[in-house]
């Protein structure tokens, strides 16, 4: 498809490195992952070993001290990889963004080296059970009592909820506003936070088991409880899950930037890069989806010849492979553009709706040419259908997206 021009060789190396460590580490596992519904801690902490999270985290915070492009690397080689199970897009291109770009130094100091290590895993929550996009509606509760904020509500739909030792949470500080009422807070749900392994949940904690072969039991602080892992259609690998909070305190410490009320410019001002994330997956699983079935024609036969000897056949390639050049030179466009500071909320918009669903159109088309082996999960495209669905879906629907781009004309 060509070099992105933003791409130098550094990003070539950092790609072959992203390479192996799903080859070697993680998709030797991808049946049971599959199959137990989330990933392995450990993944994380090697990929933590390997410098590949937090990557565009200043090094005094123990990242990689990059940009959003090593970023956008790591992102699309995942997805080329094949793998859907770690939560690398929310864990490093979203949770630690949130906190280099507005958490206190001390807030940084205490919580990104475990980030980038791959010790700590991290959530963000905005979701809830009966509200999705409307955030400004929110009905989860931080109401401030003494030095901590007194939490109540319950989230939904988290990506690596099942696993995280770090949540963001999205919570009213004041119930009486809509968006000035906002706040963020991090909350701390596991004993993981503690640096010399000791747990500070206290009584009434509860224990519980995550992430897979060879983890350890983590106990969750009172006053917090993980609902179960939802039961998904795709991405059937990665962690979702939901999160219940019954007057779980948290210290005044925690609020994410210090003041009350910036939660929800906070929101918007990271959720261009939140749906860039997604553009990323989208434009990589067109490419990956391309790839599949060119191989996959050009082997099987039909009425005597291969089928990529048959004109449909081509012409339907020839159409994917377009919509997908188009899609990543919009895509790579709207990443130079958010390097440089430069990418407005209506453009991010676009390229969230545009090439998601140009993933679920081509993801389709493609599959069709597997005919009956297609439907089969035999073959990666049948995994590939069913992870592009939430696409269009999470980091705000294509229908607000499409709202939004047309409040900017």
């Amino acid at each position: 498809m060509g070099a992105s021009p933003w791409r130098e060789p550094e990003h070539d190396e950092l790609a072959a490195l992203v390479r192996a460590f799903f080859t070697k580490e993680v998709l030797p596992h991808a049946d049971r992952v599959l199959a137990q519904g989330h990933p392995d801690r450990e993944h994380y902490r090697k990929a933590g070993e390997l410098g590949l999270l937090g990557l565009s985290v200043p090094v005094e915070y123990g990242g990689g001290g990059g940009n959003f492009t090593h970023e956008a690397v790591l992102l699309d080689e995942q997805m080329r990889s094949g793998d859907s199970s770690l939560g690398l897009a929310v864990h490093s291109g979203i949770v630690t963004g949130y906190l280099v770009a507005y958490g206190t130094e001390e807030q940084k100091q205490r919580w990104l080296p475990g980030l980038c290590a791959g010790t700590l895993i991290g959530a963000i929550a905005m979701t809830e059970p009966d509200g999705g996009s409307d955030l400004q509606a929110m009905r989860t509760r931080a109401l401030r009592d003494g030095d901590d904020y007194v939490i109540s509500g319950a989230k939904t739909f988290i990506s690596n909820g099942g696993l995280a030792d770090i949540v963001i949470l999205a919570a009213k500080t004041d119930p009486s506003q809509r968006a000035s009422g906002v706040s963020l807070l991090i909350c701390e749900v596991s004993d993981a936070n503690d640096a010399d392994g000791t747990s500070e949940a206290g009584e009434g904690a509860e224990t519980y088991r995550s992430g897979g072969e060879g983890d350890e039991a983590r106990r969750e602080p009172a006053g917090f409880r993980r609902g179960r892992l939802l039961s998904k259609i795709g991405l059937k690998g990665n962690d979702t899950a939901e999160l219940f909070f019954d007057d779980f305190r948290v210290p005044a410490a925690n609020l994410l930037g210090g003041t009350e009320g910036l939660g929800f410019a906070q929101l918007m001002g990271q959720l261009p890069q939140e749906r860039l994330v997604i553009g990323i997956g989208a434009v990589a699983a067109m490419e990956r989806a391309i790839d599949l079935t060119v191989a996959y024609v050009k082997e099987r036969t039909a009425f005597g010849k291969p089928l990529i000897g048959h004109q449909n056949t081509r012409m339907v390639l020839a159409e994917c492979a377009t919509r997908t050049r188009v899609s990543r030179v919009f895509l790579d466009d709207c990443i130079a553009r958010h390097v440089r500071g430069e990418l407005d909320v209506a453009t991010a918009a676009m390229a969230k709706y545009w090439l998601t669903d140009g993933q679920c159109e081509v993801v389709d088309r493609c599959l069709q040419l597997f005919g009956g082996y297609g439907y089969t999960t035999e073959y990666p495209i049948a995994q590939m259908y069913a992870d592009a669905r939430a696409q269009k879906i999470y980091g705000g629907t294509n229908e607000i997206m499409k709202e939004l781009i047309a409040r900017a004309l």
